[in-house]
C-alpha cells in the first residue's frame, strides 16, 4: 500500500498557485517548529472573493500538497467560504494524509486563517475573534 495517494503525490510534483503576490490584501504564515514546516499564504480579493490565491512552503512533500490543495479549494470563492475551510476539508480532497503528517494540512487551514484576519485587519472589517487560531 501507497504511504502518499496520487492526489497527494500530484500536488506535490506540480504544485498549483506557487509563489508570492507582492500587492496581496491578506498575508498569513504560520510554522510548526517539530517538523520545521513553514508555510506563507497571499490573498488578493475583490467584492468579497478571492481572486487570486498563492504560496511559498518551506517543508515536506506533504506540506506543499496540502498548502497547494488549500488554495485550490478557495481561489474564486466568497471569503465567508474560505473561513470555514478544515483540514479535515484538505486531507479528504488530497485523498488523505498519513497520521503523522495531519499536522500539515493543519498548518494550510491556519495560514489561510491568519491571511483573511490580515486582510480584516488592514481593512478594518469587524470579525469575531474566535474564528481565528489563537496568536502566539
Amino acid at each position: 500500500m501507497a504511504l502518499y495517494s496520487e492526489k497527494v503525490m500530484d500536488h506535490f510534483r506540480n504544485p498549483r498557485n506557487i509563489g508570492a503576490i507582492e500587492d496581496a490584501d491578506g498575508v498569513g504564515e504560520v510554522g510548526n517548529s517539530v517538523c520545521g514546516d513553514i508555510m506563507k499564504i497571499y490573498l488578493k480579493i475583490d467584492d468579497d472573493i478571492i481572486t487570486d490565491v498563492k504560496f511559498e512552503t518551506f517543508g515536506c512533500g506533504s506540506a506543499i500538497a496540502s498548502s497547494s490543495m488549500a488554495t485550490e479549494l478557495i481561489k474564486g470563492k466568497p471569503v465567508s467560504e474560505a473561513l470555514e475551510l478544515t483540514n479535515k476539508a484538505v486531507v479528504e480532497a488530497l485523498d488523505g494524509l498519513p497520521a503523522h503528517k495531519i499536522h500539515c494540512s493543519v498548518l494550510a487551514e491556519e495560514a489561510i486563517k491568519k491571511a483573511l484576519k490580515d486582510y480584516y485587519d488592514k481593512n478594518g472589517i469587524a470579525y469575531d475573534p474566535a474564528i481565528f487560531p489563537d496568536e502566539d
